[in-house]
């Protein structure tokens, strides 16, 4: 017996001491394992990673005889040569961006990293370079694709969810700033659900991180320690100092689904109106304390709202995860989601808290027609080649008004058929189609600013719905 545990102890001692030596000779000769999970998530997405350079000119006027330290007589001469002394400069923008789709050639960044481009050019990690187009782009998500061709399949990341996120794990930025190509930076999720005010818009969902964004960060991946694109990082906030943002990846992947498809975002339809309800209306209908909601104030006829069981009078407090407190509140909510979904909401009615599904549709375009006479009072046709002639030199897209209804606002300030309408707030019109689109889009907005032109001369217009 005392043999066999001299044999046992034995035994155990030498195990020991050869992984002792083992450990030794690993430590000594090759050192610790260096390859952590942010390295290995690295180096798998880095090479989808790009650099987008977007180049677009600049026209500036100049006076080639200024600088003589004469004020009148720079003055004369700018004015000599004014307006037709041009000169030309060339600017680039770097962004970075990161592909969705290496068969297709899908690369997914910001819409602000290509707003001013003339051509965008996208540089592989391996210095390749490619010509793109933009299949689309959303200012409002601050998100846009673009396509680029090549002989081989690129590579290409998997899209990953940002609905698990957690607040304090670790997320990785990759990226070009300040045009160093591929820059990793790491931190931690700050915060979920950030709105961001800019001077423009209010963006709101977003992810808040610690990992240092700069503008050349703008529309390229965040990453969660397993590699997985959880959010495009986006440099909108210029106050921001050891802040960054980017836009959930589950936002994105509705809206990039839009953009292939549509070539823009096509919103949802719930079709309901809203209003923001007053403190004595409040009251009155006891809505819970911390809780504001918005009023609905109708129902469209044949909405998925009607079909739904949503009634007037009723106090929508939140839609999917997001509290409702105002009207802007309920159209931000409703951007997250696309025709065909289902959107869970909570309604107050009869003093108590209920909750709804709504599955969401698509506007029908066919009721744009009747809505624009509805909202502005007119009927619209193309312009024709004839048309074009008889409505005025520069005339040449836009749609003529055929029939205007008594008594309504364009009527009432002397518009009338044969009047071109060539613009509606941001959106260029150069068809019945591009009206139709308009209308649908700002049915709810309560009043749109439009271009109307009668000859040569054009007119920018308020109407209020």
């Amino acid at each position: 017996m005392p043999m066999l545990k001299k044999h046992i102890h034995k035994f155990f001692l030498n195990l020991f001491t050869s992984f002792f030596v083992i450990f030794i000779l690993c430590t000594s000769s090759y050192g610790y394992r260096r390859e952590s999970a942010v390295v290995r998530a690295v180096r798998e997405v880095s090479p989808a990673v790009v650099n987008i350079c977007s180049e677009y000119e600049v026209h500036r006027r100049a006076n080639p005889f200024s600088g003589f330290g004469d004020p009148f007589f720079d003055s004369f001469f700018r004015d000599f040569f004014d307006p037709g002394y041009e000169r030309r400069y060339k600017k680039s923008s770097l962004g970075s961006g990161v592909i969705i789709d290496g068969k297709r050639g899908l690369v997914l960044t910001n819409a602000h990293v290509i707003a001013r481009t003339g051509t965008i050019t996208v540089i592989m990690r391996d210095e390749r370079e490619f010509e793109a187009q933009i299949v689309g782009a959303d200012p409002d998500s601050d998100l846009a694709i673009l396509r680029i061709s090549s002989s081989k399949s690129l590579p290409a990341v998997e899209m990953g969810s940002s609905d698990d996120i957690m607040i304090g794990e670790t997320v990785i930025a990759i990226g070009n700033p300040f045009g160093f190509s591929h820059t990793v930076t790491t931190g931690v999720v700050s915060a979920i659900n950030r709105s961001v005010r800019t001077e423009d818009i209010i963006y709101h969902n977003f992810i808040q991180t610690d990992a240092s964004i700069n503008p050349g960060n703008s529309g390229g991946p965040l990453l969660n320690i397993n590699g997985d694109l959880i959010g495009i990082n986006t440099a909108i906030y210029a106050k921001a100092q050891g802040i960054g943002f980017a836009i959930p990846i589950n936002k994105a992947k509705r809206i990039v689904s839009d953009l292939v498809q549509y070539g823009e975002v096509v919103p949802a339809w719930i079709g309901l109106v809203v209003q923001n309800p007053d403190a004595r209306l409040a009251q009155y209908l006891k809505i819970p304390d911390g809780k504001r909601g918005v009023l609905v104030r109708a129902v469209e006829q044949g909405s998925p709202a009607i079909r739904a069981g949503i009634q007037e009078g009723d106090i929508i407090l939140s839609l999917g995860n997001m509290d409702i407190g105002s009207t802007q509140d309920y159209h931000a909510a409703l951007k997250n989601f696309a025709g065909g979904d289902t959107v869970k909401m909570d309604i107050w009615r009869n003093r108590k808290k209920e909750r709804i599904s709504v599955k969401a549709g698509i506007f029908p375009i066919e009721r744009a027609e009747s809505l624009a006479y509805n909202l502005l009072g007119v009927k619209v046709e193309n312009l024709s080649q004839r048309g074009r002639y008889h409505y005025g030199a520069g005339v040449t897209e836009g749609v003529v008004i055929s029939d205007i209804r008594p008594g309504s606002y364009l009527a009432n300030i002397g518009a009338g058929p044969g009047d071109v309408i060539r613009q509606m707030d941001d959106m260029t019109i150069k068809n019945v189609k591009d009206f139709q689109k308009a209308i649908v889009k700002y049915r709810k907005k309560g009043s749109v600013v439009i271009l109307l032109q009668r000859g040569n001369q054009g007119y920018y217009i308020t109407v209020k719905f």
